[in-house]
């Protein structure tokens, strides 16, 4: 480890990330040769510490959940600057530059990046279109936006709230009212993943309900009812599946 203390920090969270962590983590060391890498493991039964040890400064295991192991990260982190990455995300190569442009002004506590989906399908145009100019117009941000902030803002805020969604929307506007909040003009590429599994329409449906429920004020407690039941329930079969047999 460099013993000159770095400029960002990077926390990744993960949870049995095996199948493409050690991509991940080599790009981010390509991007950022200056980086300080912290993974912080939810407990997984893969190889995603064994592979994080290759790769990363420092590998530690937090309580599960997404704000557990991002604020375990955080308070381990060296870094003038704290970057929130998930481990599906593709940053743009000019990152680290884009992020040090945006915190040289003293006014910015910190701030995003835009969000795509890398696939042709209209539906995920409507997430995009939607997405980045609600950063703006809503104030706050997603995980996958790539959230980042001063550390010193990140402490003034309390960290993520332990709550069991929307914790990064939750920091974001937490962070907001201690200064200025931007989204930066770079775009990081996400990958689709949930939306295959559970359904491109129905996973857009659900979120965009949650969101807008979210921004009228409805109780994180009540929206987690419905993420969790989005997530347990079986996917409906086809009325076309439904008619061929199961094949033996």
């Amino acid at each position: 480890m460099n013993s000159e203390a770095p400029f960002l920090s990077v926390i990744v969270p993960v949870l049995n990330e095996a199948s493409l962590l050690g991509e991940f983590l080599q790009y981010l060391r390509d991007i950022g040769p200056g980086l300080e890498i912290i993974v912080v493991d939810g407990g997984s039964s893969d190889r995603s510490v064994l592979i994080a040890e290759r790769f990363a400064d420092r590998v530690i295991t937090a309580v599960r959940g997404r704000a557990s192991q991002m604020n375990a990260g955080a308070g381990i982190a060296r870094g003038e600057a704290l970057w929130f990455l998930h481990a599906d995300l593709k940053a743009p190569r000019n990152s680290i530059a884009q992020i040090t442009a945006a915190l040289a002004d003293a006014d910015v506590a910190g701030g995003c990046f835009r969000l795509r989906y890398p696939r042709p399908e209209w539906i995920y145009r409507v997430s995009d279109s939607l997405g980045n100019p609600g950063v703006t117009v809503f104030g706050f941000a997603l995980g996958d936006h790539g959230i980042f902030c001063r550390r010193s803002a990140f402490l003034r805020a309390g960290g993520y709230p332990l709550v069991p969604i929307l914790e990064d929307a939750e920091l974001y506007r937490r962070i907001s009212r201690i200064g200025r909040m931007v989204q930066v003009c770079g775009t990081i590429v996400s990958d689709p993943r949930t939306f295959e599994k559970c359904g491109r329409y129905r996973t857009t449906a659900v979120y965009f309900s949650i969101l807008v429920l979210y921004v009228f004020g409805v109780p994180i407690a009540w929206l987690n009812q419905i993420y969790r039941r989005f997530r347990t329930e079986p996917r409906p079969i086809s009325a076309a599946r439904a008619l061929v047999p199961a094949a033996r």
